[in-house]
């Protein structure tokens, strides 16, 4: 027999509430994370000048063709989508020292997505993240 100077149990125990609630909150946060596409995204060059014999593409895992062409700078394309995104954005383009360093993302609760096309010198030796590749510019 229940006693009427004690509360009641509630009905959900606080280990099921918070990961109901979390699970509430994230579901709203979904509509505002759009499917982001780097083909629906328009194209940004930069152009650098390079007298080097070899370079290294560093592109952090990011889809990236590296294409010979009759130039003597290197070109890059960029495709980067940032669709819906809570968070910050992280975008690197430059060459160094030899090494180009391309990077585009986001951070935080963030869909995006990106693609770079980096056209290169014929007579240049190309390395992809410091490993070889068939590629001679």
């Amino acid at each position: 027999m229940p006693n009427p100077s004690l509360p009641e149990e509630p009905v959900v125990s606080r280990k099921k509430a918070v990961p109901a609630l979390l699970a509430l909150a994230v579901a709203a946060l979904v509509p505002l994370t759009g499917c982001a596409k780097a083909g629906d995204a328009k194209p940004e060059d930069k152009t650098f000048e390079f007298s080097g014999k070899s370079l290294n593409v560093k592109s952090h895992g990011i889809p990236t063709d590296l294409v010979p062409a009759d130039r003597k700078d290197v070109k890059v394309t960029r495709w980067f989508d940032k669709g819906s995104k809570v968070g910050d954005t992280e975008e690197t383009w430059q060459l160094e020292n030899g090494t180009l360093e391309l990077q585009a993302r986001c951070t935080g609760l963030a869909n995006c997505d990106a693609k770079f096309r980096v056209e290169v010198p014929r007579s240049v030796a190309v390395t992809r993240d410091g490993k070889e590749t068939d590629l001679k510019g």
